[in-house]
C-alpha cells in the first residue's frame, strides 16, 4: 500500500494528504520504466561483448552451416565441372572425328566475366568464399552453354551423316593416271612467277591442257569466272556443312552457278590460265572459311577401278540439278 503524505494547512492549522495529479504520477512511472530499460539494454550489451548469448550462439552455429554449405557447394561445383570437361574432351577427340568436322569454339566462352558482376557482394565477411563460388559456377555455365552447342550441332550432323558422308572432298580431282611432275605442296614455298617466299593455299596436280577435272563431293556451284587473284578461268563448288573447294586455271569450264554437281561429276578442263607457268589443276580445300591441306582429304588407298567407277556413276547425273 501507498505511503500517504501530509502538509500542513496554515489557515486551517490541519494536516491534509498530499493528492498528486495522474499526469505527475504517469511521467514518474514511464521515467523509471526508460530508466530500467536503458539499464537493461547496458548490462545486455556488457554481457554480450563479454559472454555469448543463446542468440549469438545461434548465429553462429548458423554461420558455421553456411560455410560448410559452401564449400560442399564448391566441392560439387568443381567435380561437375571435371565432368563437364571430360564430356568436351570425349566430344573433340571421338564424336566430332566420326564425323570430320572441327571442334566448336565460341568466342569469349573461357573468358571470366569483370569483377563488376560481383560488386553487390563486397563488404561481407565472406565476400572472398562467396565470389569464388560464383566465378566457379559461371565458369561452369559458360562452358554447359557451349557444350550445350556443340551437342545441338552434332545432332544436326548425325541427321544428315549421309549427305555430309557425300559432301566431304573426298577423292581426287583429276585422275591420279594423268598426273604429271610433282605435286605442287600446300603452304608456304617459292612463288614461281614472281620468286618470292609466299603461302600456298592449295595443291598443285600436274598435267596435259584437256585432261578433265572432277567434282570432289557433292555441292552447288557458287561461281565460276576468269581471272580472280590470277586464278585464271576457275570453278568455286559450295559443298555445305562448312566445305567448299576451288578449281582454278582452268582451260574450260563446264558448269554454271547454281549447277548442282555430284561426286566425280565432270565441272572443267586442265589448263594454264591466269598466272601460271604450265598446264595444271590449283586445286584447295576450305573449311569454315580457312584453308585447309587437300591432301588430308585424298583416300588414298582407293583404286583407278574404284576411281573410274565413281567418275562413270556421276556422269550419269551430269547438269543435276535439285
Amino acid at each position: 500500500m501507498a505511503k500517504k503524505r501530509y502538509k500542513l494547512n496554515p489557515q486551517t492549522l490541519t494536516y491534509e494528504v498530499i493528492t498528486i495529479p495522474f499526469r505527475i504520477k504517469f511521467y514518474r512511472a514511464l521515467r523509471k520504466v526508460l530508466i530500467g530499460f536503458i539499464l537493461a539494454s547496458i548490462v545486455n550489451v556488457l554481457f554480450s561483448f563479454f559472454f555469448y548469448t543463446p542468440k549469438m550462439y545461434r548465429i553462429s552455429r548458423d554461420n558455421n552451416e553456411l560455410l560448410i554449405k559452401y564449400n560442399m557447394l564448391n566441392d560439387k561445383l568443381r567435380a561437375a565441372t571435371a565432368r563437364l570437361q571430360e564430356i568436351r574432351h570425349r566430344d573433340n577427340s571421338v564424336y566430332r572425328s566420326l564425323f570430320g568436322t572441327d571442334s566448336l569454339n565460341m568466342q569469349g566462352i573461357y573468358t571470366p566475366y569483370p569483377d563488376s558482376k560481383y560488386k553487390h557482394l563486397n563488404n561481407d565477411l565472406y565476400t572472398p568464399l562467396m565470389v569464388s563460388t560464383w566465378k566457379e559456377l559461371d565458369g561452369m555455365s559458360r562452358l554447359l552453354y557451349l557444350e550445350s552447342k556443340s551437342l545441338d550441332e552434332l545432332e544436326e550432323l548425325s541427321k544428315n551423316k549421309e549427305m555430309m558422308a557425300e559432301a566431304i572432298p573426298a577423292i581426287w580431282p583429276v585422275n591420279k593416271r594423268n598426273l604429271r611432275g610433282h605435286i605442287g605442296a600446300f603452304g608456304t614455298r617459292r612463288h614461281p612467277v614472281t620468286g618470292r617466299i609466299a603461302g600456298h593455299q592449295g595443291i598443285d596436280l600436274g598435267g596435259r591442257v584437256g585432261d578433265p577435272v572432277y567434282a570432289t563431293g557433292n555441292g552447288r556451284v557458287a561461281f565460276n569466272n576468269e581471272g580472280e587473284r590470277g586464278y585464271g578461268k576457275q570453278v568455286l563448288i559450295n559443298h555445305g556443312f562448312g566445305y567448299k573447294t576451288r578449281y582454278a586455271h582452268l582451260s574450260k569450264i563446264l558448269v554454271a552457278p547454281g549447277q548442282y554437281v555430284r561426286r566425280g561429276e565432270l565441272i572443267g578442263e586442265v589448263g594454264s590460265t591466269g598466272r601460271s607457268t604450265g598446264p595444271h589443276l590449283h586445286y584447295e580445300v576450305i573449311y569454315r572459311g580457312l584453308h585447309v591441306d587437300p591432301l588430308n582429304y585424298f583416300s588414298r588407298d582407293m583404286s583407278e577401278e574404284e576411281f573410274a567407277k565413281i567418275v562413270e556413276s556421276a556422269q550419269a547425273t551430269t547438269y543435276e540439278t535439285e
